[in-house]
């Protein structure tokens, strides 16, 4: 049976991080997403499990020393490694658990794929860790950004960008760090490779400032989609914007199937 997520190589895999303490959510989570993983939180065990079947190629990491004991994170690990409709989900720990006996169990006899990192003060060797374990598996397949493409009653973000002397207003289609597609008021006709060096854009309450160029539109019924690509002079801050602004709208749509 194919699924929807099947075709990880190429887009990349979903990365839950199941009951994470407040420290892996503001300083692993933030850095993972910085460094273009999709990445997700989740708080409900039972959900998550309901939507591994729906996402049956993705990475979960638990926190052993959150919401069960021990053994019954042994049960839950186990039946998730079992399930014929989830034998390729790979699953690690990340937790501040450092037992010697623990860590033994989980990586010799329960074989967990993507290993067992304790946190502790040095965060950087964390990440460190978990990207070594995110690579072994393929966490990116083939894909290099992050995007997130609007949906149907999602507030989407805006673009202002001026064309022949006047500022034109848009909505914003698709996103990453790399560029956006959208639409713009009036479907003005703009020659490929059009400079663009005072583009706005606003992503719910930020507002950024980009330089971009057209690298081409195409006729979608009504409205024409204008593919704007940014230049190198991007700003590493609006940048990091970007990225969290995504990821924030991911986990959004993710949220009825994860908590």
């Amino acid at each position: 049976m194919s699924t929807p997520d099947s075709n990880s190589d190429l887009i990349g895999k979903k990365i839950f991080f199941l009951y994470p303490s407040i420290s892996v959510q503001n300083r692993i989570i933030t850095e993972l997403v910085q460094q273009e993983y999709e990445v997700y939180v989740s708080k409900n065990k039972e959900k998550l499990k309901k939507a591994l079947s729906k996402y049956p190629d993705s990475i979960v990491f638990v926190d052993i020393n959150e919401q069960m004991s021990e053994g019954e994170w042994d049960i839950w690990i186990t039946g998730i490694m079992e399930a014929p409709d989830m034998k390729d989900v790979a699953i690690g720990v990340v937790t501040s658990n450092d037992d010697e006996q623990i860590m033994r169990k989980f990586l010799l006899a329960l074989k967990v794929p993507c290993g067992y990192t304790v946190v502790g003060h040095d965060t950087d060797r964390t990440i460190t860790q978990i990207m070594a374990a995110l690579q072994t598996v393929n966490a990116k397949g083939r894909r290099k950004y992050i995007r997130a493409v609007m949906e149907k009653g999602e507030t989407a973000g805006t673009v202002n960008l001026p064309v022949n002397g006047n500022f034109v207003n848009g909505v914003i289609k698709d996103i990453s760090v790399v560029g956006i597609s959208c639409t713009l008021n009036g479907n003005p006709e703009i020659p490929k490779n059009t400079l663009f060096k005072n583009i706005q854009i606003r992503l719910q309450t930020n507002l950024l400032k980009v330089e971009g160029i057209l690298f081409g539109s195409r006729s979608d019924g009504i409205n024409t989609i204008y593919v704007i690509l940014f230049t190198q002079r991007i700003d590493p801050d609006v940048r990091t914007k970007i990225r969290t602004y995504i990821q924030h709208t991911l986990q959004q749509r993710m949220n009825p199937d994860v908590e």
